[in-house]
């Protein structure tokens, strides 16, 4: 996913990133994997941390919600002997796939495919002219929709908040003006304008269609949203002592990660605004450091490493929450219900 900045995002919009796992020795070291155990691979893509954790011996239920990579992954569902299940769904529903006894953990790599950003017809970047799409599922409401449909505030808290856009405003106004002419079709389209409206600089380090790519990759898929669903879900999932590993790419999924962990592993409820109200058992215990980065060495190897952060914690015996998702803090933007998907 989240996908797919300053992060995947670069690569998310630039050339093709061969896939490699991110973090794969720290994943395995905080998830444990093992002969008996039963691991959730809530974002399969092209299987490399399900091969790994097959490979330690557990058994692999795998997730993900494009249709390409389920079809991908049968050849490794066929060698791995009835140890892996693969099944297309989103991973904020990954609660319905987990055997009655719960699981000894859940992996999910929140970050864009490589394999998605490398078929133009899939509309990830805008390096590739292809249809402005987006929509990993493949269903719903595509990047050109928001563009050509979107009221021009609505477009610039969804550059400016998901995509960190300083010039949301200056893009919005002209895509505005541009679409009253001529409906936007292709990521050639867009891409085109912005290079336009905001020329890269001789010190830029990314293509100025980058942030705006990625802001819209996110908006569609509804990335935030279905990240903090898939976390709540995830404390629901997992037995007492099963562990729980996130690997994010980019600072608004780390954020939400790293406010659900501090949330989860508060023994008491209350804030700098009102006094502490009850005590809470925490639902997780750290794993190792809070945050851990890819090295320099792997960074060099694997680009897409450069902003990764992993963050897990182990499942006590506490009953799990409500699924809150204002502890999140999430930005009021538009709706992709009202917009038809």
């Amino acid at each position: 996913m989240a996908a797919n900045s300053g992060d995947n995002s670069i690569e998310a919009g630039g050339g093709p990133v061969r896939h490699i796992p991110v973090l794969l020795r720290e994943v395995l070291t905080a998830l444990e994997p093992a002969p008996g155990k039963i691991i959730l691979d809530g974002t399969f893509g092209a299987g490399g941390y399900t091969q790994a954790i097959l490979d330690q011996g557990a058994n692999v239920i795998a997730l993900d919600r494009d249709p390409n990579a389920i079809a991908g992954g049968q050849d490794m569902v066929a060698a791995n002997g009835g140890r892996l299940s693969l099944i297309q769904s989103q991973f904020s529903n990954l609660a319905d796939h987990v055997p009655a006894e719960g699981l000894d953990g859940i992996v999910l790599d929140i970050g864009v495919s490589s394999m998605q950003i490398d078929e133009a017809e899939r509309g990830f970047s805008f390096q590739r002219n292809g249809p402005l799409d987006m929509r990993m599922s493949s269903s719903g409401v595509s990047a050109a929709d928001v563009v050509n449909r979107c009221k021009v505030g609505d477009l610039i808290r969804i550059f400016g908040f998901l995509g960190e856009e300083k010039q949301s405003g200056r893009i919005a106004r002209a895509i505005e003006k541009k679409r009253a002419e001529e409906p936007f079709r292709t990521t050639r389209d867009l891409a085109g304008l912005i290079e336009i409206v905001t020329p890269r600089k001789a010190k830029d380090k990314i293509h100025p269609a980058t942030r705006v790519f990625q802001a819209l990759r996110v908006f569609v898929n509804d990335e935030l949203g279905e990240l903090a669903q898939a976390l709540f879900a995830a404390e629901r999932a997992l037995k007492p002592g099963g562990r729980l590993v996130v690997v994010t790419f980019h600072s608004l999924e780390d954020r939400i990660v790293k406010k659900y962990f501090a949330d989860r592993s508060s023994r008491a409820a209350g804030s700098r605004h009102m006094p502490m109200l009850a005590d809470k058992p925490a639902i997780f215990d750290a794993i190792g450091k809070p945050m851990i980065a890819a090295s320099d060495e792997e960074a060099e190897i694997n680009p897409r490493a450069r902003s990764a952060k992993l963050r897990a914690g182990v499942r006590s015996t506490a009953p799990a929450r409500a699924a809150d998702v204002s502890i999140f803090e999430l930005p009021d933007l538009a709706s992709l219900e009202k917009m038809g998907g």
